[in-house]
């Protein structure tokens, strides 16, 4: 006697179908599990066992074959306790074996036969629907699973109630989809006195979806500034909402079911490794690079972070998803973020010039900002100076414009993109423009691009500092409501590549 019925695979946010097929045989009395499970797979024949004993079943006296197809597919979970036990009752008869044929399972056994939940239901039930199958899951998934509008969803919290409920005793309700939390209370920009400057930058990085380094002396409002991003960010559109919501479910991160369109804003700590910022470990989690999709990732102590975590950042960045490479699998989690970092300007925080300056500069501040690398200061767009506050700038009232105005106009420069992306064909963020569809969007009138000519002469711009350059004056442009990018706009483009290119060499920016 045999029964199957079908769960998954995760392969990064993707679920893979898998067939549990189980069979009956004479011989001795034996429970084997077979097609390539970790140590969490083989000791669901335990947890299988104690979760009959407790609905008062026993296992037949048989050989019993519990094989997860296909069998050179890597497996890793708890998640297979349920659909092998499932395989079991319909073979068994106590699931009538034609009642699984439209359903996929996912669920972990605790020992009395409850099931609890586990990660990743949403891609799984996402995967189900794409099969034409609904989807069992645990009592506790439910409502996050549901939010898969197109998947017929069954979540139980018992063996018992899923016998109940295929025997037509006790039917069990589809669950709803758990609340959508909408924005709350963001720090607002009018808290910040001073720094126009910085926060000009932070208003362009905004509109355009653009990379962002802070670099200045301790207290000078560099994080402050970075935590006020968020609130200048429109939410989430419906498929970015779906994209990172299955990022945070395969991480266990999603709570009751409850979504959010806030964009994720992850800031690690700088002791994190290369495989807690790209993606990794025993199960090939996504790391914080892939938690921030479709959000920010934010660094603050730059120079602090590992010289190799920090580098494995280079590929996600440019191209908007990392591969976590395994000696059997090659594991994908989307990674479209944007970076903000934050640093002093040497180890002793104050560099060379002012109050406090550093006594060994400039060799202390070439040493601490050159643990950056150059290939990844090259895909930041903005690196921008941040001044000490000064007492007059506490001094100052509150000023005029806060987040409330300036999410209005990087609101309305998005929305420019978004137009001009349905127009040309092209990306519909700035900062992700490339190809034909940058030199459409970004056409330069000839005085500009007799600047940016004389720039990239002067100070050594790269083919992607000349790219990134084109995409900033785009979003300047944006900003200001112009249709072309005037040498204006590539001037001021210029400013904030040219003045981190003057940092990192411990001396005076281009002053072209």
């Amino acid at each position: 006697m045999a029964a199957r019925v079908v769960t998954v695979a995760f392969q990064g946010v993707e679920a893979v179908r898998v067939d549990v097929q189980v069979q009956f045989t004479g011989g001795e009395h034996k429970f084997f599990l077979v097609g390539m499970g970790d140590k969490a797979i083989s000791e669901s024949r335990e947890r299988v066992r104690a979760a009959f004993a407790g609905l008062g079943l026993a296992l037949p006296a048989k050989r019993i074959i519990a094989n997860l197809a296909p069998a050179d597919l890597p497996k890793e979970g708890s998640h297979y306790d349920l659909p092998i036990a499932l395989a079991i009752m319909a073979g068994m008869g106590v699931i009538p074996p034609d009642a699984l044929t439209e359903w996929a399972a996912v669920g972990e056994l605790s020992l009395d036969g409850r099931i609890t939940a586990v990660a990743g239901a949403l891609p799984a039930a996402v995967a189900a629907g794409g099969l034409g199958l609904g989807l069992i899951c645990p009592e506790a998934c439910g409502a996050e699973a549901a939010w898969a509008a197109d998947t017929r969803i069954l979540a139980a919290p018992s063996l018992v109630a899923l016998v109940n409920h295929f025997r037509g005793t006790q039917v069990l309700s589809p669950p709803k989809p758990g609340i959508l939390l909408e924005g709350g209370r963001v720090p607002d920009l009018k808290d910040v006195k001073g720094q126009e400057h910085a926060k000009r930058a932070l208003e362009i990085a905004a509109a355009g979806g653009h990379n962002l380094l802070f670099v200045g002396p301790p207290g000078s409002g560099k994080s402050m500034m970075a935590a006020r991003l968020p609130g200048l960010l429109p939410p989430l559109t419906a498929a970015e909402l779906l994209e990172t919501s299955m990022v945070h479910s395969v991480a266990g991160l999603i709570a009751k079911g409850q979504l959010a369109r806030d964009r994720p804003f992850r800031a690690p700590h700088h002791s994190a490794s290369m495989a807690a910022l790209t993606g990794g470990g025993l199960k090939a989690k996504p790391g914080e690079v892939s938690l921030a999709h479709n959000g920010v990732l934010f660094l603050d102590e730059l120079p602090e972070f590992g010289a190799q975590a920090l580098d494995s950042l280079r590929q996600p960045l440019e191209i908007g998803e990392v591969v976590v490479a395994r000696a059997n699998a090659h594991v994908r989690y989307p990674a479209r973020v944007q970076l903000v970092a934050a640093m002093n300007p040497c180890r002793c925080g104050h560099g060379g010039a002012g109050r406090g300056a550093c006594g060994r500069a400039p060799l202390c501040q070439t040493n601490y900002q050159g643990k950056v690398s150059g290939p990844l200061m090259d895909r930041i767009d903005l690196q921008v100076e941040v001044p000490p506050v000064t007492p007059a700038d506490l001094a100052l009232p509150p000023p005029a414009e806060g987040t409330a105005e300036a999410a209005a106009r990087v609101a309305r420069a998005r929305q420019v993109q978004l137009e001009r992306a349905e127009a040309e064909d092209c990306a519909v963020l700035n900062a992700r423009a490339e190809g034909d569809g940058l030199t459409r969007i970004a056409a330069l009138d000839e005085a500009g691009k007799a600047l940016l000519s004389r720039a990239a002469e002067a100070s050594g711009l790269t083919a992607r500092g000349w790219t990134r350059t084109l995409r900033l004056a785009r979003t300047i442009a944006d900003l200001e409501g112009s249709d072309a990018v005037r040498r204006v706009h590539v001037a001021e483009a210029l400013i904030y590549r040219r003045a981190g290119a003057g940092l990192l060499a411990g001396g005076p920016a281009f002053a072209g």
